[in-house]
């Protein structure tokens, strides 16, 4: 299944062909559009050449840093964030031989896998959960009880990243979440 997170047919592309780029656009999606967070693994494929994490995990961290900063960045904390995705990159390249696939993949129950995505840097609870619907619904890697771990985000609906496929649902997503945020102003 093609991945539509981005809306962008490149990026939306490196999404659906590189494992570790859904993972690095997840890292990437927080206080910042979820389409540009998505099509940051692009950007980084394009300007560094490569998204295999023992190279990003051993780059230099300025000129890393540098190129994920440079515009359009990689997210509005460019530089913060090339950090952290090195940090990530590390993880897979140590602990998951390069491949960000093994990750969900291997994990034999959805608690499994909520387990190895917190301990992911930049990983907590809620986007553990997020990503868990993400390639459950989207990838079709459903462990055993993955819809008790993520709750409300593995229901039907437009509540989360994981139920973008298109233009449309991208825009229901985005007013579900403003909805959210103005009951808990209120």
């Amino acid at each position: 299944m093609a991945i539509r997170i981005a809306q962008d047919p490149h990026a939306d592309e490196v999404l659906t062909n590189d494992s570790f780029a859904l993972l690095a656009g997840m890292l990437l999606d927080q206080q910042f559009p979820m389409e540009r967070a998505f099509a940051g693994p692009a950007k980084v494929l394009d300007r560094f050449g490569t998204l295999d994490p023992s190279a990003i995990a051993a780059a230099e961290p300025e000129a890393f840093a540098d190129l994920c900063a440079t515009p359009p960045a990689i997210h509005r904390y460019g530089r913060s964030m090339a950090g952290r995705l090195q940090a990530l990159a590390k993880v897979v390249a140590e602990e998951y031989d390069g491949d960000a696939s093994r990750i969900w993949t291997e994990a034999r129950t959805g608690e499994a896998l909520m387990k190895r995505l917190r301990a992911l840097p930049g990983f907590g609870e809620q986007k553990a959960k997020i990503f868990t619907a993400l390639v459950a619904k989207q990838l079709g890697v459903k462990p055993a009880g993955w819809t008790t771990v993520v709750g409300d985000y593995g229901k039907k609906g437009y509540r989360s990243v994981a139920d973008v496929v298109d233009p449309d649902s991208l825009a229901k997503v985005r007013a579900f979440k403003q909805e959210k945020k103005a009951a808990a102003r209120a």
